[in-house]
């Protein structure tokens, strides 16, 4: 896997791509991660990125080490501070399944007049699109658009396995408010084709809106999801 040479350390990239890995069930609770070995061949780094991306997840409380036993996965929940719940990926991989993302295109594109990202970003913007696979079949498809005067733009390399959100963190744009909408879409010929439906199935639609403690919208996205595979989750806890 190529990493992106830009502002970002190796270790912290390789680091944010094995917690997004723990958190979606790829290494799932009480399991060991790969070897250092193998993960210095897979992200063409030395021995020293790998250990210090893993002392990081084992400070933070994700990993442990153990002499001659390999390194096991701990915890695999993460403390969000917008929401006391659950997030949807985390009720999925707690009952067992396995949740893959894909990043399907990065690149920057002029808004059509009178649509919302239009309205929210003017002429032009970031257009980020991904898969989600549940258990290796395509589940959710994600448009996500994002202001296009971001520090350097984004590219497939800079976003790898990790999370848009820490991404946009890491930029210095902070998240302290999130709006869902939900409804239902009929699936048009493209998202068919990555969901592998026919056109026009239904779907649910989940538009979100995430803004920053002045109010300002940060990212606007469109998510699809295919609910016959599985329904859409929310635990509510007393």
């Amino acid at each position: 896997m190529s990493l992106s040479r830009k502002d970002r350390p190796l270790y912290l990239q390789i680091k944010q791509i094995l917690k997004d890995r723990i958190l979606h069930g790829v290494y799932p609770l009480g399991s060991n991660i790969p070897s250092e070995p193998l993960l210095e061949r897979e992200f063409a780094v030395s021995k020293i990125t790998v250990r210090s991306a893993i002392q990081e997840l084992v400070q933070e409380g994700y990993l442990e080490k153990g002499s001659g036993k390999g390194t096991k996965v701990i915890r695999n929940k993460a403390a969000s501070k917008l929401s006391k719940w659950k997030h949807f990926t985390e009720i999925l991989v707690e009952s067992g399944h396995r949740i893959k993302k894909q990043w399907l295109r990065a690149e920057k594109e002029q808004t059509v007049p009178d649509t919302e990202p239009h309205r929210l970003f003017g002429e032009s913007c970031l257009k980020l699109e991904r898969v989600y696979y549940l258990d290796d079949v395509p589940y959710i498809y994600y448009v996500h658009f994002v202001s296009s005067d971001m520090k350097d733009g984004l590219t497939l390399a800079d976003l790898s396995d990790q999370s848009l959100y820490e991404l946009l963190e890491e930029q210095g744009l902070s998240l302290d408010k999130l709006r869902d909408e939900f409804g239902v879409a009929a699936a048009s010929r493209e998202t068919a084709g990555i969901l592998g439906l026919s056109e026009g199935a239904p779907l649910l639609k989940r538009s979100r809106y995430s803004r920053d403690e002045q109010g300002n919208i940060i990212e606007y996205s469109i998510g699809y999801y295919n609910t016959e595979l599985q329904n859409y989750i929310v635990n509510y806890d007393a």
